[in-house]
């Protein structure tokens, strides 16, 4: 008879014991000095990369992208975070503003939520038409593959929370007066339409989960290994080698001999209340 402990399915297994604080900081410090050798790898190599966040609300997509973010240089790093479509930008093509979003070489964007919006959110809620909806799951992968084929590395992660988890990141986050701004009357909506979402989300992936852009799905009922294994994943997805600097030398400050420094009376300075 065979073992059912040994072929239980990973979602019924029991979860795993929350990671310290000590150990999720240790390993964490040392993905982020990754997350550096691998962007200054990516400037000197010319790269274009770009990571797609999706997942429900409150799945700790924006907390894993800071922590990825945290270190790294803005100029060459940027978080790709847009609002509600102006009429204007209505009137474009449904990828317009995602494409002017995308990055040169050398440089990485993380888009926390993405082109998706309309395969999820815009489907759900009603925002756009069956028509729209039905010809974004047709064009959505060729789009994609002509991103890869211009020379992007597009990755794709899903963040996957339980029901049960996100009630309660949405219950902390109201009663929170610094998380408040994080949940909004759609959040809330968002709730009664679990099912939809979820039949959304298995179409989506029906039709763009393919081989030259697959999604990845990160575990995120636990925010902490969440994060760590995202960031492990995204490193071992490119490949690259820690960049040679020379030592760099601080020359000595030359004297000040002639300067005469305005009177600190005439500067206004800021309270020292701390």
């Amino acid at each position: 008879m065979p073992n059912k402990k040994k072929n239980k399915d990973k979602s019924q297994q029991e979860p795993l014991s929350p990671i310290d604080k000590k150990t999720y900081e240790k390993e964490l410090e040392k993905l982020q000095l990754e997350l550096v050798k691998m962007l200054e790898w990516i400037k000197l190599k010319k790269l274009k990369v770009v990571v797609l966040f999706e997942g429900r609300d409150a799945a700790g997509k924006g907390g894993t992208i800071k922590r990825i973010t945290e270190y790294l240089n803005p100029r060459f790093c940027k978080v790709v975070a847009l609002g509600i479509p102006t009429e204007r930008e209505k009137s474009q093509w449904y990828f317009q503003r995602y494409v002017a979003n995308l990055p040169a070489a050398g440089e990485m964007a993380l888009f926390d939520r993405s082109w998706y919006n309309r395969a999820g959110v815009e489907h759900v809620m009603g925002f756009c038409s069956a028509d729209e909806y039905e010809e974004f799951l047709r064009s959505c992968p060729e789009f994609e593959r002509m991103l890869i084929r211009s020379g992007i590395i597009l990755i794709k992660y899903w963040f996957s929370v339980s029901e049960e988890e996100q009630e309660k990141r949405f219950k902390d986050r109201i009663d929170n007066p610094a998380k408040r701004w994080k949940i909004s009357p759609m959040d809330l909506e968002s709730r009664s339409k679990w099912v939809e979402y979820s039949k959304a989300k298995d179409s989506m992936f029906q039709y763009t989960d393919i081989k030259q852009s697959p999604w990845y799905v990160v575990n995120a009922d636990d925010k902490k290994r969440a994060r760590l294994n995202c960031i492990h994943h995204l490193l071992s997805l490119i490949t690259y080698e820690e960049t040679k600097y020379e030592k760099l030398v601080l020359p000595p400050r030359p004297s000040d001999e002639g300067y005469m420094r305005p009177p600190v009376t005439d500067q206004t300075f800021v309270p020292e209340i701390y």
